[in-house]
Order: C-alpha cells, then sequence, then structure tokens
C-alpha cells in the first residue's frame, strides 16, 4: 500500500519529505513485525541484538560498553537487557581481569541454539515482510546508506 493511503495525507513539501515520512512510517512497521516475531521466543529485538553481537564476538567475551556501541538501538538500557539475557541463560557474565568494576559478557551454548533456530526462520520471514527481490533489497540498502552519508 502507498504511504498517502496508510497515512491518509496526499500532499507533501516535496519527494524528500515523503520519502523521509516513509522511512519513518516503514521503519515502525518493521518494528512491529519483529515485535511479534521475537516475542514467539520470548525476546525483544533489544536482546536478540545483543545476541547477535556476541555471537559476533564468540567466543570471545566483550563489554557492556562494546555492546551499547554497537546497538542497533542506541537508548537501550543494555545493562538491564544483559540481566534479563543472563537470567534466561543465553549470555553469562565474568569479572573482567584488568578491571574488577567491570564484566565481560558471552554468550551460552543456549543462546547459540536459539539464534540458529532464529536464524532458520528470519531467513523466510524476512523475505515475506519485505516484498521485494535481493536485487532490489540490495539497491534499497545501498540507498539507505547513501542517505546516512
Amino acid at each position: 500500500m502507498k504511504i498517502e493511503e496508510e497515512i491518509k495525507q496526499t500532499k507533501f513539501r516535496n519527494a524528500h519529505h515523503k520519502a523521509m515520512l516513509n522511512i519513518f512510517y516503514t521503519s515502525g512497521w518493521l518494528e512491529n513485525k519483529n515485535k511479534e516475531f521475537f516475542l514467539a521466543y520470548g525476546l525483544t529485538p533489544q536482546q536478540f541484538n545483543i545476541l547477535r553481537i556476541l555471537r559476533g564476538q564468540h567466543p570471545n567475551k566483550i563489554s557492556g560498553a562494546e555492546i551499547k556501541a554497537r546497538m542497533l538501538d542506541k537508548n537501550s538500557d543494555v545493562s538491564r537487557l544483559l540481566d534479563r539475557l543472563i537470567v534466561k541463560k543465553l549470555a553469562a557474565k565474568t569479572p573482567c581481569p584488568k578491571d574488577r568494576r567491570a564484566t565481560n559478557i558471552a554468550i551460552t551454548e543456549n543462546g547459540l541454539r536459539l539464534l540458529s533456530q532464529l536464524d532458520k526462520k528470519m531467513d523466510q520471514t524476512d523475505i515475506k515482510a519485505m516484498h521485494l527481490t535481493s536485487a532490489e533489497a540490495i539497491q534499497l540498502s545501498n540507498l539507505l546508506d547513501k542517505c546516512r552519508g
């Protein structure tokens, strides 16, 4: 459905304004789709993002500050999210040998297994949700990179 129909607005200041609103609207739409998807696994999109970061570091550990720097949602409360992942036994925390006040985080085998399950489901979900060919998805990604200049 076109953005004009979705937000019931036909006039825009210019093409850039329309594109910006379309990006905001689509971002919210995708965020809601992700929330629904992850809810079935007892996760939030932010928790999934942390697990994805931890898997990228595996078998190494990473600090909470480094996780925060890599998060898609920069406003996330990483400490709270990590505590919940630890309770779910998807991540583990150990003291940092160089700084006793800091801790290092690693993904657990349970976390790796869960991500493996999610990977299989997400490939199909992403393709269905986006309604784009692979070439179109690449083009869209390149255009979004260009927007951030």
